[in-house]
């Protein structure tokens, strides 16, 4: 590849990471999509190649090409950017997909250009994106996936986002089973008031997440991954959801819940082993109920979007 273009990995990302709704992130390093991204003379954003999933090339369709739009006008580069994808994420699965393609493309473009923004700049750019797929310009997919790590979007208005560590053997196993959920309904069937008392049982779990994950108390993260608010409404979505939580922690995770907004679900584990484990158990769910499912088995990618 010359030095106008590079290839790049775009990694899933489970949000929310039950107690932080619209907050919270972490990024995955076993599934992701992939991109190469062109600097040319010619002005604007194109797709010019996608497969994978069938989206729409379109530049003003396509989160890509939205979040690399943001990018452009912000920029002061006077040419464009030529984006193959190949969306290895289905759309509608709940880890990430829209985010992959926005946080890819500015990153990539960034990259070219000499890294004139920086990443929380970048976060801004891509939540464009978001908001085309979402209606809600929300970033606790594309901070993760820009980041890397766990992410805490402290504040929307101005952003600021903060970066967390994460302990070495924490591992995510993913069950996805094969309906799609569009974020933007899963947002429209949620409440938007919450009683005090929940409030407070919320927040606390935000907080012993977020000290566990410092200090590396693998039981406080386990005990923190309680969700009050989001939880309850959006599990009726996702056949057999109860079941698939209870027979993850029996088979020894440290926790489990819906992954963004769904159909995935996410579960926590010390090591690797453990983690394939819960995996093996969250098949006989749907294997059960005869819905069909793809599993990943991940650690923690603390690098975000890279180089390939």
């Amino acid at each position: 590849m010359n030095a106008n273009e590079i290839k790049v990995f775009c990694p899933a990302t489970v949000a929310n990471v039950s107690c932080g709704f619209d907050v919270l992130g972490v990024a995955l390093d076993s599934v992701g999509d992939e991109m190469i991204v062109r600097k040319v003379p010619q002005k604007g954003i194109r797709i010019t190649k996608l497969t994978g999933q069938d989206l729409p090339k379109e530049t003003l369709n396509n989160v890509a090409g939205v979040a690399g739009n943001a990018f452009l006008l912000a920029s002061d580069y006077h040419g464009g950017f030529d984006i193959e994808i190949n969306k290895k994420i289905k759309p509608g699965s709940g880890i990430g997909s829209s985010a992959a393609s926005s946080a890819g493309a500015v990153w990539a473009m960034n990259h070219l250009l000499g890294n004139p923004f920086s990443k929380t700049e970048l976060v801004k750019f891509a939540m464009e994106g978001e908001r085309l797929a979402s209606d809600v310009a929300h970033a606790d997919n594309v901070a993760p996936a820009l980041f890397g790590g766990f992410t805490l979007v402290r504040s929307y208005s101005p952003l600021d986002v903060i970066t967390i560590p994460a302990p070495k053997e924490l591992y995510v196993t993913i069950i996805h089973p094969q309906i799609e959920i569009k974020t933007s309904d899963s947002r429209k069937i949620l409440k938007t008031t919450i009683s005090m008392e929940t409030g407070i049982k919320q927040w606390g779990n935000v907080g012993g997440l977020v000290a566990g994950l410092f200090k590396e108390d693998y039981d406080l993260i386990g005990r923190s991954l309680e969700d009050h608010i989001v939880e309850p409404i959006r599990s009726i979505l996702i056949p057999g959801f109860d079941e698939v939580k209870k027979i993850s922690i029996e088979a020894g995770a440290l926790g489990s819940g819906i992954s963004g907004s769904g159909p995935s679900i996410f579960a926590f584990s010390k090591g690797n082993e453990t983690a394939v484990k819960v995996g093996e158990a969250m098949k006989t769910v749907y294997d059960k109920i005869g819905i069909a499912y793809e599993i990943h088995v991940s650690k923690i990618n603390m690098e975000g979007v890279k180089l390939l």
